[in-house]
């Protein structure tokens, strides 16, 4: 029996649209993040106010800072969909940069942008301890 070592056009349109429909809700929550960073979705007072209190000042910036490492995350996760959609487009999805085998659907349905199958994840992550 033959080794299939790379998924079908069908196969590639089915994880390409699963891709995009990631891209599309993380670009949103993207957004959602830089405008609560930088309160572009709002008309209030909330930067120039003089009634600002210490304590509310400093969840503020607290906020701001975890808003800001959340929108980094995301940001990043769109470029790995993006790079996800480029190995699609090179019918290079899908296969293992460590071992060249097919990562199983079911890795690639919960994780889409995967470049390791599990093995070498794993493998990965015992050398890193």
């Amino acid at each position: 029996m033959t080794e299939i070592t790379k998924y079908s056009d069908e196969e590639l349109q089915e994880f390409k649209e699963l891709i995009l429909a990631k891209l599309e809700k993380a670009k949103s929550d993207y957004d959602l993040l830089k405008n609560s960073i930088t309160h572009e979705d709002g008309n209030d007072i909330q930067d120039t106010s003089p009634n600002y209190k210490v304590l509310e000042e400093g969840a503020s910036v607290l906020s701001k800072e975890e808003a800001g490492k959340l929108a980094q995350r995301q940001q990043k996760f769109i470029l790995h969909l993006q790079a996800a959609l480029q190995r699609i487009e090179n019918n290079t999805y899908g296969i293992c940069r460590e071992t060249g085998k097919l990562i199983p659907k079911e890795r690639l349905r919960a994780v889409p942008h995967a470049t390791l199958c599990i093995d070498a994840k794993n493998s990965l992550n015992k050398k890193n301890e």
